[in-house]
């Protein structure tokens, strides 16, 4: 099937298939000699599955390409695969706590402006402009979360 073919198939956009192939997830496929497509087969279908529910999972790059080697290797040993998805559990685990403490933080600062006002007299925007984002994490119990740090996925920095 073509590329087109394969996206459609499994709701996969072109781009990100291409992605996957220069990431060396995906094999790149064989192409056809009259016209230079490539061609990929049911194993692509399923490689490229087991790939976006890995990533459904918030799994890195990273650790989709140790699940790959692992799946390529059929006599490896499943606590290999254990160990993995108990590590990605453990980033898991560090990215809700850092999200509760992020929620605490939100709160506290919500809470300096009560009553509707000018923004002039915001609670919140004072608040924000005086760096106040840590102080409220103080005032709340949340410390270590870092003011100005956007929370993103279970991976911050770790080749998503």
């Amino acid at each position: 099937m073509k590329i087109s073919e394969l996206a459609r198939a499994t709701r996969t956009p072109v781009g990100t298939i291409r992605h996957y192939e220069r990431e060396g997830l995906l094999p790149e496929p064989p192409r056809q000699q009259d016209n230079g497509y490539r061609r990929y087969g049911p194993a692509d279908v399923e490689r490229l599955g087991l790939i976006r529910q890995a990533r459904a999972l918030d799994m890195s790059l990273d650790e989709i390409r140790v699940l790959l080697a692992l799946h390529d290797t059929p006599q490896a040993p499943c606590d290999a695969v254990n160990a993995l998805l108990d590590e990605h559990i453990g980033h898991v685990s560090a990215r809700i706590l850092e999200l509760q403490q992020l929620e605490a933080r939100l709160r506290a600062l919500r809470a300096r402006c009560e009553r509707a006002s000018d923004a002039g007299h915001c609670g919140i925007l004072a608040g924000l402009a005086a760096g106040d984002g840590q102080g409220a994490a103080d005032a709340t119990g949340a410390a270590g979360v870092h003011a100005g740090v956007h929370v993103g996925g279970s991976h911050r920095g770790h080749g998503h």
